[in-house]
C-alpha cells in the first residue's frame, strides 16, 4: 500500500504496480506502437518515393516522433493515464496526490521514456524501478507521477477495528439518530486507516471527529477515554444496533403457526382444542366462545328412519 497523503491528511489506498506487471504493460504498448510505426513508415515510403535523401530523413524523424513519442503521450492524456497495455494489466498512471494526470505529466513521462526505454532498451527504467521504493522510473520521478494497480483483489478491504473491551456497551443509551452518514463515513475511513497516518496528524483528526460526533449526539466524550477508542466504541454500538434491527425484522417476517397452518398441523380451531360455536358434537349443544349455549342443529345425514316392523295400521 502506498503512503500517499493528500492535503486533508487522508491516506489514499493506492497499491503501486510491481515491475513484472509494468513490464508486461510496456511490452503490449510497444507492440502496438511498433506495429503502428511500421504501417506509417510503409505508407510514407510509398508516398515519398520521389523525395531526396534529406527529405526522407526528415519525414522518418517526424514519423518517429509522431508515432513512438506523440502517440503514447496523446493516449495517456486522453485516457487519464490508461494506455492499452495498462488497461489490459489493470494499471493506471496518477499524480503523487492520487489525481489524474494532465498533458504536462504525460509529456515529461514520454520525453524521458525515449531515453530510458527506447534508447537503452528499458535497462535504465528497470534499474530505476527496482531502486525506487514505489517502483517509479525516472519519468515518474520528474513528472511527479506513480503507476498504481486499479484492480485490487477482493476481500482485502480493511475492517473497522473493535473498541477496547471496557468500552463495549458503554454507549448503549447514546442517541445516534442525528449523526449524518457523511460523518459515519469519515469516522470509518479514519478507523480503517489510522495506522497509516502520522501520529500527530492521526491524533488531531481523531479529536476533530470525536468532537463532531459528541456534538451530534449531545453527550461529551467521557474523560480519560482516547478519541480513537471513543470513535471505535460508538461505531461498534451502531453496528450492534443495526444487527439487532435486522435480526428482529427477520424474526417478524418468519411464518407463524395458526390459521395458515404454519405449525405444520393445520389451522382449524378443532385441532387447536377450542370449541366451535354452532357445531354439534355428539348430539349435545356446544357452549360458544361467549359462554352462551348453542342449541344442537341436526343435519339431513343425522336423521335415521325407524326400522320396519311389518305392522300396517288399520284403515
Amino acid at each position: 500500500m502506498s503512503e500517499l497523503v493528500t492535503g486533508d491528511a487522508v491516506v489514499l489506498g493506492l497499491r503501486p504496480a510491481k515491475l513484472p506487471s509494468r513490464a508486461l504493460a510496456l511490452a503490449i504498448d510497444l507492440a502496438v506502437v511498433g506495429a503502428a510505426f511500421v504501417l506509417v513508415s510503409i505508407g510514407l515510403a510509398i508516398a515519398t518515393a520521389s523525395l531526396d535523401d534529406a527529405a526522407l530523413a526528415a519525414v522518418s524523424v517526424a514519423a518517429f516522433l509522431l508515432v513512438l513519442v506523440g502517440g503514447p503521450i496523446a493516449v495517456e492524456t486522453l485516457s487519464r493515464g490508461r494506455s492499452l497495455g495498462k488497461l489490459a494489466c489493470g494499471l493506471r498512471v496518477v499524480r503523487d496526490d492520487g489525481g489524474p494526470i494532465r498533458f504536462r505529466h504525460a509529456l515529461v513521462r514520454g520525453a524521458i521514456g525515449v531515453v530510458e526505454i527506447l534508447m537503452t532498451f528499458g535497462v535504465v527504467a528497470c534499474i530505476a524501478s527496482l531502486v525506487s521504493a514505489r517502483g517509479r522510473r525516472l519519468g515518474d520521478v520528474f513528472a511527479g507521477t506513480l503507476v498504481v494497480r486499479e484492480r485490487v483483489p477482493a476481500g482485502r478491504a480493511a475492517a473497522v477495528p473493535p473498541p477496547p473491551p471496557w468500552l463495549v456497551g458503554r454507549f448503549a443509551g447514546l442517541d445516534l439518530s442525528a449523526v449524518p452518514e457523511s460523518l459515519w463515513l469519515a469516522v470509518r475511513q479514519y478507523l480503517t486507516r489510522m495506522h497509516q497516518l502520522d501520529a500527530q496528524v492521526g491524533w488531531s483528526m481523531a479529536e476533530r471527529l470525536a468532537g463532531e460526533l459528541a456534538e451530534r449526539t449531545g453527550v461529551p466524550v467521557p474523560e480519560g477515554v482516547p478519541a480513537g477508542a471513543y470513535l471505535a466504541a460508538v461505531v461498534n454500538e451502531r453496528q450492534a444496533r443495526d444487527a439487532r434491527r435486522v435480526f428482529v425484522a427477520a424474526q417478524g417476517s418468519a411464518p407463524r403457526g395458526g390459521r395458515d397452518g404454519g405449525d405444520g398441523r393445520g389451522g382449524s380451531e378443532e385441532q387447536a382444542g377450542r370449541p366451535v360455536s354452532g357445531v354439534v358434537v355428539g348430539g349435545d349443544p356446544v357452549v360458544g366462545g361467549a359462554g352462551v349455549a348453542v342449541p344442537a342443529v341436526e343435519d339431513e345425514e343425522s336423521r335415521v328412519p325407524p326400522a320396519a316392523t311389518g305392522f300396517a295400521p288399520p284403515a
